[in-house]
């Protein structure tokens, strides 16, 4: 089946040049003449790069193109409500709120005594609109906050701030009294390793990572004193092992968290004794993982230990490693985690493809929290109060926008507190529904599709295919204003979920990974032949569209089957794993290896390069799928020449000759792409954009 040819090209695609390079595998000697794109200091890689935006640039430029980027960027930012106040959260006499205001791309946090006064102006304290724009002064295009992470006191803000994308983090310590900034200041830090307070607010933790950007060490930080005088409290040599810090709901305790992709150790520091050294809860054992938490009078751990979905455990502070069970085993249920309250534990769970909340109370009652049957996600609001018996919850389908809702766990009373707005949309135009495709070994794979309720399932409908299928990662569905420019067209859209997910339990994760990766990709050409056959999609106008991950999928699907797809979209792709994967140097190497196998050894020499989309580029590939590729140079997850390197291999293959094939750089930022709401709204626009005009 040959897809369409779509409208004509820009006259000249960029050529990277060849340079004689050859890897050294346990599978033989593998020739890489665009290795070279790796250097990012090569003035000739810089070029190349910027020759395929410039490329990209006149794609997207063409008249028409550029007409329909600029109408779908206006009805995603018609269909917001641009300024917007969250639902306040209460915590320590506060109520806490994030603004956003029309023109501002960067939200606003805000605070007050008063419910109704927070959100206005004299309740802000911390502007992020201000902050980017301190950073554009410095030539910064780029802004990003991560930690916002209030004193228990609530007299100090702890936030973090990134302005390239790299995601090297700096700490800074604001006074909420003064609005101003405290001299501490730590460079370098890891926002995803987390940070945490001290009960009295005078010691702050936080993570850094080492040359891979593994967070590999926490230290202590005394408000007031020089970051040369912090001290170390934890690090972790084991490449394999990546550390976080945070505090129990209690606030009792700090927890340093060692995980690996398949055992975790966790140390804990009272908060009112900072200086006090980490106890271990339980020694790190192969293939143990565990996720302890402070129910007041027990710990409480979330384990697979005889258990490969997880059960719940309780132990005492005082032999933390002696572990009862609470909540038993049930295959297929997968706990994913366990938050205590002062009167009741909540669970958050997938089971059936589909998560889910459970209440457990002090008496061992349990309540399971339903909301709808049509594929949704439900997961755990904000919730930083401990003594509590309200729960707030946070729901969203494929065509129900993200709803807040209150949960009194008393009187079973739900409050939808708020639905976040979408003027002019009318939400019952739009129809969603689960159907499941049989994979080449006969496994059920679940895939989630939503429509217009004026398109037909009779053959004729577009489809993009969405998927991921990595890292025991549930994907479960989101709504998405930008979307809906496709549905009204007559597209379709279907939300995949392959093994190598979490969905359906240990299991669908462990069929998905290491030496049975494959599964991943034949389960999504197999959905994909069910849309097919079931009238959902039309065969000749299907696309395929992932990121990160997701975005390997999208090579190796359109690798297998490069005649299947009509388009396809690879957001930062992770396609050369072959030799990332061999390279311990490279950012997450050494931890990624328990997710994909060390390429170093066979079997996984020939395997992964069975499927990886850079290792298996055909001679001739013009019957590839039109392709729009992105990257970002300061990615730290994949790396922009992964992407490039992909790239550049198809032109020399043939690709683009008879559909287009588009890559773009962000040269100012990472793995996340463009910071700010409506850059990233233009963004989605661009990918709208291609995927209609080559549809």
């Amino acid at each position: 089946m040959s897809a369409p040819a779509g409208p004509p090209l820009p006259p000249v695609a960029p050529v990277a040049p060849r340079r004689p390079h050859e890897w050294k595998r346990p599978s033989g000697v593998v020739d890489d003449p665009w290795a070279w794109l790796s250097d990012r200091d090569d003035p000739a890689t810089t070029a190349y790069l910027e020759a395929e935006n410039a490329y990209a640039g006149q794609f997207f430029d063409e008249p028409a193109r550029a007409k329909l980027v600029e109408t779908i960027y206006q009805e995603i930012r018609s269909r917001v409500q641009e300024t917007d106040l969250s639902v306040p959260t209460y915590h320590h006499g506060w109520w806490y709120v994030t603004r956003t205001q029309e023109s501002m791309a960067y939200p606003v946090f805000c605070r007050s005594r008063d419910e109704a006064a927070a959100g206005r102006p004299d309740s802000v304290i911390l502007d992020c609109n201000v902050e980017a724009a301190k950073g554009a002064v410095a030539g910064h295009d780029y802004f990003d906050v991560q930690a916002v992470e209030p004193s228990p006191d609530h007299t100090r803000l702890a936030w973090s701030s990134d302005t390239d994308g790299s995601e090297k983090y700096t700490l800074h310590v604001r006074d909420l009294d003064t609005g101003a900034d405290l001299a501490d200041e730590l460079a370098d830090t890891s926002a995803w390793g987390g940070v945490a307070w001290s009960t009295d607010g005078a010691w702050l933790f936080y993570a850094r990572a080492d040359d891979q950007m593994r967070p590999h060490q926490i230290w202590r930080h005394r408000l007031g004193t020089p970051a040369d005088n912090d001290v170390l409290v934890i690090s972790e040599p084991d490449e394999r092992f990546y550390l976080g810090v945070g505090a129990t709901r209690s606030e009792r305790w700090i927890l340093l968290v060692s995980n690996a992709k398949t055992s975790s150790e966790t140390s804990m520091v009272p908060t009112d004794d900072p200086t006090a050294g980490p106890v271990v809860v339980r020694e790190r054992a192969d293939d143990v993982e565990y996720a302890v938490d402070d129910w007041g009078d027990r710990l409480v751990i979330v384990t697979n230990l005889d258990a490969p979905d997880f059960r719940v455990m309780t132990a005492s502070h005082d032999a933390p490693a002696e572990w009862s069970e609470l909540v038993a085993h049930e295959p297929g249920r997968r706990v994913t985690a366990a938050e205590p309250f002062a009167g009741h534990l909540v669970l958050h769970e997938w089971h059936a493809a589909q998560p889910r909340v459970r209440v457990v109370g002090r008496d061992g009652a349990i309540e399971v929290l339903d909301f709808a049957a049509d594929p949704h996600d439900l997961e755990l609001g904000a919730n930083p109060e401990w003594d509590t018996s309200t729960l707030r919850l946070t729901f969203q389908s494929l065509t129900v926008p993200l709803s807040v809702y209150d949960h009194d766990l008393i009187t079973g009373t739900r409050t939808l507190r708020k639905q976040t707005p979408t003027p002019g949309i009318d939400l019952t135009q739009y129809a969603t529904e689960r159907t499941w495709a049989t994979a080449p070994d006969g496994t059920e794979v679940p895939i989630d599709v939503v429509r217009h309720v004026g398109t037909a399932a009779d053959g004729t409908a577009p489809c993009v295919v969405y998927g991921y299928g990595s890292y025991e990662l549930s994907m479960p569905p989101w709504f998405s204003v930008g979307r809906l420019s496709l549905l009204d067209r007559g597209g379709v859209f279907a939300l995949v979920h392959p093994r190598g997910g979490g969905e359906l339990g240990r299991s669908w994760y462990l069929d998905g990974r290491l030496l049975k990766k494959r599964n991943t990709f034949t389960d999504v050409l197999a959905a994909v032949d069910h849309l097919v056959d079931e009238g959902i999609a039309d065969g000749a106008r299907l696309a395929i569209r992932g990121g990160s991950a997701g975005g390997l999928l999208v090579g190796a699907c359109i690798t297998m089957q490069p005649a299947r797809f009509a388009s396809a979209v690879a957001e930062v792709p992770f396609v050369d794993v072959v030799n990332t994967m061999s390279d311990p140097t490279l950012p997450l190497t050494v931890t990624e290896w328990e997710e994909w196998g060390d390429p170093r050894e066979e079997p996984y020499a020939t395997y992964i390069g069975s499927y990886s989309p850079y290792d298996n580029v055909p001679p001739t590939a013009d019957t590839f799928p039109a392709l729009y590729v992105t990257a970002g140079l300061n990615d730290p997850r994949v790396s922009y020449h992964e992407p490039a390197k992909w790239v550049a291999k198809l032109r020399a293959a043939g690709a683009g000759r008879q559909r287009p094939l588009v890559m773009r750089i962000e040269m100012g930022a990472g793995h996340a792409g463009p910071s700010g709401r409506y850059e990233a709204w233009r963004d989605e626009a661009r990918v709208l954009t291609f995927l209609l005009s080559t549809l």
